[in-house]
């Protein structure tokens, strides 16, 4: 006799074709668009398909002025709130951060050092100043 789990598992099969059993995760995906800037979204379905969705103006967001589209990143994530979390970073980052994290280049991605003394602004006036 199968699982409950088992059950869910195989009622949950993808549309796109079979062995592709669906889970409880979603997808972080990066397109370039036409204009030459990123869109970063998540789906819980296939990426062909969600690409070809963007590529035909099914969502009337920012890439439907902004086609054709080309997937350029993607990673799985085992729960779509974890992807989602990752999606809301990723919006925040600069393009160069973008770019660095597309290209798996880790070390462009940690924060630069610290300022050691305080910005030039922000130091007391010095001795005999009249600031």
């Amino acid at each position: 006799m199968r699982s409950l789990l088992e059950e869910r598992r195989l009622r949950r099969v993808s549309k796109d074709g079979p062995g592709f059993a669906m889970t409880d995760g979603a997808w972080l995906y990066i397109l370039r668009c036409s204009d030459g800037s990123y869109y970063v979204g998540t789906t819980r379905g296939s990426l062909e398909s969600r690409v070809a969705q963007h590529n035909a103006g099914t969502f009337q967001g920012y890439t439907a002025s902004r086609r054709p589209v080309e997937l350029i990143f993607s990673q799985w994530f085992d729960q779509i709130t974890d992807a989602i979390e990752n999606e809301r970073k990723l919006k925040k980052w600069s393009r160069a951060k973008k770019e660095a994290f597309i290209r798996g280049d880790l070390e462009s991605l940690e924060e630069p050092p610290k300022r050691k003394s305080p910005h030039p602004s922000r130091r007391p006036p010095a001795a005999g100043s009249s600031g």
